[in-house]
């Protein structure tokens, strides 16, 4: 007996492909079940794979696309296969870079979600999302220590754009000052606009040549000695000296090396002395709020104008999931508005779309409300006091260490050290710890020398991880 046609093959006029999509939806179970098999073992491994993939030789980038499709139970044996095992398992205890955080349970659950209800979160029309991102972003102000009230903000895909966003809204706030309108006549309109930064993230010199501003364009501010923080009376003379009409300072709460923090008090009375917009990079420092031994290092930032963080650091949400706050909310939606006749509604709530780059938007809030309502305040806490705790484990290991240096006192979630021998021999001595696949370190230089740094911010790390970083360390040196 022959079966029945499905949908796709009824039509006359239907792309002779699309049945293998009809065929996978009545096959979702399997699907899904086969999925969650690949992702749990992946998950579950991850404590013993090797931290990173240092030969992709076995995959061919180069290799074309199918013209016939195999199904999606087919592709999933084919990315087990070829994809999977050239993973770094940076959801695991010892991936040790770029403050990447690992990502919990629930927010697992909640990415997974996302995916399946694929809602575009551009605002209140026809869909809860808009109501999830506001409340959502109230949580995350109240994580941080911040006001009830005083400030609003909008998720995006990282630091890089909440940063870009901190620029734009900076920007259009210092030419309303002074009675220009750089949104509607462009940045040439502003007479003259100085930015005044001492450690600014590589996302943010980015940021400078993608505004226009330039990448060269902003006055350095000296740092306190052997630090990254703004020195203030340094910071001081410049606003001083400046002529400009405009200025903007760009401040750090947590330098990527040495998790240095500005004086965000001081800086921000001299930006309300001399007019200037106060911009906060807090990519993973402002959850140090939730350490009682380190929340006074964020005095201040309340009284930013912007402030960018990152979800998918400390937070442990998967990425992407960059956060952006300012108390300044309408002129960010002066810059980022979109008009068009499709765009209107009558429905109450945040027009999001109006409050970032994208039009089409992920529903990102979803894995953060997800393991919010998981773990509550006390679960993110327990993750920051722990990282920092094995920051400064492995910081005292290096101190009393014969062969090993420490570069700076971690004061928050990083470790800085260094080897014997030159910076040539340290390159090397770096290679061969990352090789063993049981740990993995980024390069650094910090105060003019080479370093490891071991940056500290998954829920996983536990002793047992602590005890093969330092024996791997010494099985190399």
């Amino acid at each position: 007996m022959s079966r029945p046609l499905n949908r796709a093959e009824s039509s006359p006029t239907a792309p002779t492909a699309r049945h293998l999509m009809f065929d996978d939806l009545e096959q979702l179970d399997q699907i899904l079940a086969a999925t969650s098999d690949m992702a749990r073992a992946f998950v579950q491994g991850a404590d013993d794979m090797d931290v990173t993939c240092r030969d992709f030789s076995a995959f061919d980038p180069s290799r074309p696309m199918p013209g016939q499709g195999r199904g999606t139970l087919d592709a999933l044996r084919a990315a087990k296969e070829e994809i999977l095992p050239l993973l770094a398992a940076s959801i695991g205890p010892r991936y040790l870079g770029f403050v990447t955080g690992g990502t919990t349970p629930a927010a697992l659950a909640g990415d997974w979600l996302t995916a399946a209800v694929d809602q575009n979160a551009t605002g209140p029309e026809g869909s809860v999302t808009a109501a999830v991102e506001e409340q959502v972003i109230s949580w995350l102000c109240d994580l941080a220590g911040l006001p009830k009230g005083r400030f609003d903000g909008v998720l995006t895909t990282g630091a890089t754009v909440s940063n870009l966003l901190g620029l734009v809204a900076g920007r259009q706030w210092c030419g309303q000052q002074i009675g220009v309108d750089v949104d509607a006549d462009g940045a040439g309109v502003l007479p003259s606009f100085e930015i005044f930064a001492a450690s600014p993230h590589a996302s943010m010199i980015k940021d400078l040549s993608v505004t226009g501003i330039g990448r060269n364009s902003f006055t350095r501010v000296a740092t306190q000695p052997g630090t990254e923080e703004t020195d203030i009376a340094d910071l001081k003379a410049k606003l001083a000296a400046s002529t400009a009409k405009a200025k903007m300072v760009i401040a750090s709460a947590g330098t990527v090396n040495a998790t240095d923090f500005d004086n965000l008090v001081a800086i921000a009375d001299l930006c309300a002395a001399f007019g200037a917009w106060l911009h906060v990079d807090a990519a993973f420092g402002m959850f140090a709020a939730l350490d009682d031994r380190r929340a006074h290092l964020l005095a201040g930032l309340d009284r930013a104008d912007s402030i960018t963080s990152d979800g998918h650091k400390w937070l442990n949400v998967p990425y992407d999931c960059g956060i952006f706050l300012t108390r300044h909310i309408r002129v960010l939606e002066t810059c980022c508005r979109a008009f068009a006749p499709y765009l209107q509604t009558e429905a109450v709530g945040n027009m999001y779309i109006n409050r970032g780059v994208e039009n089409s938007r992920r529903f990102r809030a979803l894995p953060l409300w997800l393991a919010m309502v998981a773990y509550g305040r006390e679960g993110f806490t327990g993750i920051v006091r722990a990282n920092c705790d094995q920051a400064a484990d492995l910081a005292q290991w290096v101190r009393s260490h014969d062969r090993l240096e420490l570069l700076s006192e971690p004061k928050l979630n990083v470790a800085m050290f260094t080897g014997p021998g030159s910076d040539d021999d340290n390159r090397a001595l770096l290679a061969r710890i990352n090789a063993t696949g049981k740990l993995f370190m980024t390069p650094t230089i910090y105060g003019g020398r080479f370093g490891f740094r071991a940056a500290f911010s998954n829920w996983r790390m536990r002793d047992h991880d602590m005890d093969i970083v330092k024996g791997t360390i010494d099985s190399v040196l």
